[in-house]
């Protein structure tokens, strides 16, 4: 079997990103052998990470990852979150040692950070669908995390280093879907250096679903970029008498709007991942309003594995993961057609058949066997 090395940044605030690494793990173990070399950001930072900063290139970090290589002999590396304590220090060593090197894509943070102008970064627009930033936020420079100034410079240097490392070095990315693909290759990355691999999901695939539930679940951050905002004015306006449960951080936007919205929208604060799978198997539908694109969205791909219909904007990749003519989709920043489909969900004979047809399309797209099959194909061909 061959030996792969998994390395990723594990996050401040545990995320999907950092589920979906757990189950990559479980994935890949069962036709290699896996070795995982993990960095946390939560931990206490030391003189190399402030020096990583300045110079993109934590000395940890790498001395970290020359032992291992030499310990493990991996065939080949696969490489997840990078910022900011992993750093892109480690590029350079795979690219010396001549290790053939993945790097899993699974969000756009590398183009948004890539200039230091927001002219550049926004363009025309007023908001960034790749990262969620508004240009209220700043009017000249490139303000990536709205609440540090410093921090946004250092992203930046970070995001221009790693966007050259990526296109420039023998490097094959892995995307989420179709969509990611494009974006890629219209911002001047070669088509071959490019595959498709989804993030696979272990969740049972068999469940009972409940159409007469009398609640909809909305899980992951409760942010403006996410639409939380959007999705409780549409939820209320609807007239349902179905329950919103929210579930996620307790973020300004809640605090700002709890005192004014319906008794039938219920803020259920931050779960384990096994509490949240347990809201969605027992709802009638989960629902988001985002406004970004989304990578493989967990929320509604762990509905979808458990038969749980999903309203969702029709935007970006995500249409990938549902059925051709899904009754429950509609047209991003539309408040009436989100409205309407709030409304829908009390068509009970129309949720069944939904019901099945995601649960036969995410089942075909998610099969294991596929997917390994399609995962191995990429590594033969470049290793």
């Amino acid at each position: 079997m061959k030996k792969v090395l998994v390395v990723n940044t594990k996050y401040k605030v545990f995320g999907g990103e950092d589920a979906n690494i757990l189950e990559e793990i479980s994935f890949l173990e069962k036709n290699y052998i896996v070795n995982y070399l993990e960095f946390d950001n939560s931990r206490q930072l030391t003189i190399y990470d402030m020096l990583g900063f300045l110079f993109l290139s934590n000395q940890n970090s790498n001395k970290l990852l020359i032992k291992t290589i030499k310990e493990f002999k991996p065939d080949f590396v696969y490489v997840h979150n990078t910022w900011f304590m992993a750093n892109l220090g480690i590029f350079k060593i795979l690219k010396k040692l001549n290790i053939k090197t993945f790097i899993k894509i699974h969000n756009f943070r590398f183009i948004c950070t890539s200039s230091f102008f927001v002219k550049k970064h926004l363009k025309s627009s007023e908001f960034c669908p790749m990262c969620g930033m508004e240009k209220s936020r700043s009017w000249i420079f490139n303000k990536y995390f709205e609440d540090s100034l410093i921090k946004s410079i250092f992203a930046n240097f970070f995001g221009i280093s790693y966007l050259r490392i990526l296109k420039n070095y023998p490097i094959k990315l892995i995307v989420l879907n179709n969509f990611f693909r494009e974006t890629l290759i219209a911002s001047g990355f070669e088509k071959d250096k490019i595959d498709i691999s989804y993030n696979p999901l272990y969740i049972d695939f068999q469940n009972d679903y409940k159409a007469n539930s009398d609640y909809v679940v909305y899980a992951g951050l409760l942010s403006s970029q996410k639409g939380i905002v959007e999705l409780i004015q549409a939820w209320i306006k609807s007239n349902t008498e179905l329950k919103l449960y929210l579930i996620g951080d307790d973020k300004l936007v809640y605090k700002k709007l709890r005192n004014s919205i319906s008794s039938n929208i219920y803020y259920l604060g931050q779960k384990e991942n096994e509490e949240v799978i347990n809201y969605i198997k027992n709802a009638r539908a989960v629902v988001t309003a985002t406004k970004m694109f989304e990578g493989q969205p967990r929320l509604l791909t762990e509905a979808s594995t458990l038969a749980v219909p999903s309203i969702y904007p029709s935007y970006g990749g995500m249409d990938e993961y549902f059925p051709k003519d899904y009754q429950y989709s509609y047209t991003q920043f539309k408040e009436e057609e989100l409205i309407n489909k709030i409304k829908l969900l009390d068509d009970l004979e129309l949720l069944k058949k939904e019901s099945k047809r995601i649960s036969g399309h995410i089942n075909f797209l998610l099969d294991q066997k596929c997917m390994t099959n399609t995962f191995k194909k990429i590594v033969n061909k470049n290793v």
